[in-house]
């Protein structure tokens, strides 16, 4: 089902999770230990996340490095269908630019239609660690803007092949990433929700926000891209602090403001079991808000783990 018809048709504020798929090598069964015990809130959908190729050098019989390329968190497609299946929950795949091909795109694009996934959420995904700035895949997307053109051409039956006749239109239901203190490469917020509303305007129906840990920045991003002529529903995204070094950690690859009332409080913890707590309560006065104000959902970042949103679902859903 749409994210969007979801939405439309609810009279509660829903409530959704984001989950990393498993390290290779590791069983899937980590992803139903995360799950299960949020199943109680019925998460109106699922996002599982797409981790490009990384770039190692390894050392060869005579002295040589050979550049290899790994990809440390495969999975994500026969994911979502495992998640589908085993709990009747929409799972919604991010798909990026990074990585792939226009033509492995749309042939990505075609896996999910046969297996009945009808939302993505397109990104242009994060740069190589090895390199400076993002670089796309020969023959692939350089924004996310093209990705979302690409998805909705296939919405409208219009695949690479333009010699195809009566190709079978595709359906999905398309999501992308707001930033509501801006991304990070914008030169203004300006810049930015331009950029945001062309990727409206080219088809995508919703958008989940990057994490924040002030209110104040959602509403005033909803309003501005309101006045920007951006109407779609905007879900805001939410993380618990867990961890001292967050403090530090988060704002830097993020790229995001820390409250100061939020910095004190958890600077005063003694160990990180204080500043899970602290995470957590700050994260249901935010949820409270924003429940009252009845954003249509309310998303969480869980990094593949439960205990603090299930906490934290408890006192607000």
């Amino acid at each position: 089902m749409k994210l969007t018809d979801k939405i439309s048709q609810s009279k509660n504020v829903l409530f959704s999770i984001e989950i990393l798929p498993p390290l290779k090598g590791k069983s899937i069964q980590s992803i139903y230990d995360s799950i299960d015990p949020l199943m109680e809130f019925k998460p109106a959908f699922v996002d599982v996340t797409y981790h490009r190729e990384e770039y190692v050098y390894k050392k060869r019989d005579g002295g040589y490095l050979e550049k290899v390329s790994i990809r440390k968190r495969p999975g994500t497609v026969g994911i979502c269908a495992a998640i589908m299946n085993k709990y009747n929950v929409d799972a919604v795949p991010h798909i990026i630019c990074g990585g792939f091909t226009k033509e492995e795109t749309e042939n990505a694009l075609i896996d999910l239609q046969f297996l009945g996934i009808d939302n993505v959420l397109a990104l242009r995904g994060d740069s190589i660690k090895t390199e400076s700035a993002f670089v796309p895949e020969p023959g692939g997307h350089n924004y996310a803007l093209d990705l979302v053109e690409q998805i909705n051409g296939m919405n409208k039956g219009k695949y690479i092949d333009e010699e195809m006749k009566d190709a079978e239109p595709t359906n999905f239901c398309m999501g992308i990433a707001g930033y509501p203190e801006k991304h990070f490469e914008a030169p203004n917020m300006y810049s930015d929700l331009k950029y945001l509303k062309a990727k409206v305007d080219a088809g995508a129906e919703y958008i989940v926000t990057q994490m924040f840990f002030d209110n104040k920045k959602y509403f005033e991003f909803v309003k501005s891209c309101r006045d920007a002529g951006i109407n779609v529903p905007i879900i805001p995204g939410i993380k618990m602090i867990t961890q001292k070094k967050q403090l530090n950690a988060l704002p830097k690859i993020f790229h995001i403001d820390m409250p100061i009332d939020l910095y004190k409080e958890i600077e005063k913890c003694k160990d990180d079991a204080q500043v899970k707590e602290v995470g957590i309560n700050w994260a249901i006065q935010q949820c409270k808000e924003l429940v009252k104000q009845k954003v249509p959902c309310v998303h969480f970042y869980t990094m593949g783990t439960s205990e603090t949103t299930r906490r934290v679902a408890s006192e607000v859903f």
